[in-house]
């Protein structure tokens, strides 16, 4: 049995409109690792941002109801 935690898979969200201001996420790692990576889809190679998913959750909420204005 291997402890190694798998690698990113990384996506973007389905209303990404390919216009470069996207992040992409890796919640796949949430049992392995315990975080939410977040990453900016125009730098692959830099560093990602991690975040619990409670503080995630919260997020996308926000984002979702609103609370962020454009």
């Amino acid at each position: 049995m291997t402890t190694e935690s798998p690698e990113p898979r990384w996506f973007k969200s389905s209303y990404s409109n390919n216009g470069g201001d996207c992040i992409e996420v890796a919640d796949h790692l949430v049992a392995s690792r315990g975080v939410i990576p977040v990453r900016d889809s125009k730098d692959p190679h830099g560093l990602a941002l991690a975040f619990e998913s409670a503080a995630w959750s919260s997020f996308v909420t926000a984002v979702k109801g609103g609370e962020f204005p454009t």
